[in-house]
């Protein structure tokens, strides 16, 4: 049985990231893998109520922080664990490290109670924490993002934020991926074909694309 795989995708929105989880999804099927593909908030029935509220309801920070973190745990238990339990790929489009950039780095929220509650939501019976084996970071200036994202569909809470916002969910990505090995940027100011060669070569250099360590023949 082949050892579960936890790739997230991050970005602020307009980065680009969705339209490469298709390519992602065909190309480790394509390997003999398979995939299971969420997003959060959202990814069960329970958590997509609770994130349709945080995209439209008005809330405070901590509110919308400890609604986020409960969407989040029904998604570990009933997806995620289960998925990489069975020796899946999963791919996620955004995990907690979009909590620490919009809440956190965007609200300015305490990042502390963050990783408490992150603690809380994310702890393994091993007392490990669970988090992606590969972050994907689809890096972008906001202005950039502003400009694709300006016409495309009504904007929810978030998307309608001023650029200054994105200026800090991006500092905040860039914070979390300056601490964390398992971050990968990619330059998605690129054209769709670049940037998804730079998610290949990601993949090839971290060995994602033949037989992932920990499996079995």
């Amino acid at each position: 049985m082949k050892k579960g795989l936890f790739l997230s995708l991050e970005g602020i929105d307009g980065a680009g990231k969705s339209s490469h989880i298709d390519a992602l999804e065909a190309l480790f099927a394509g390997l003999g893998r398979s995939v299971t593909r969420t997003r959060e908030p959202g990814g069960t029935a329970l958590a997509e109520k609770l994130r349709t509220m945080v995209l439209a309801e008005s809330m405070d920070p901590l509110t919308e922080s400890l609604l986020v973190f409960a969407a989040r745990r029904d998604h570990v238990v009933q997806v995620i664990e289960p998925a990489l339990a069975r020796g899946e790929v999963l791919l996620c489009d955004r995990f907690t490290d979009a909590t620490f950039a919009y809440q956190g780095a965007g609200r300015g929220f305490d990042a502390a109670v963050l990783e408490t509650l992150e603690g809380w939501v994310q702890a393994r019976p091993t007392g490990a924490l669970l988090q992606p084996d590969l972050t994907l970071w689809f890096d972008l200036p906001p202005e950039a993002a502003a400009e694709r994202l300006a016409g495309a569909r009504l904007p929810d809470r978030f998307e309608s934020q001023p650029v200054e916002f994105f200026r800090r969910v991006a500092a905040g990505y860039a914070q979390r991926a300056a601490a964390a090995p398992r971050f990968a940027r990619i330059d998605a100011s690129r054209s769709r074909e670049q940037v998804w060669q730079q998610v290949e070569g990601v993949l090839a250099e971290r060995g994602l694309l033949g037989m992932h360590p920990g499996s079995q023949a």
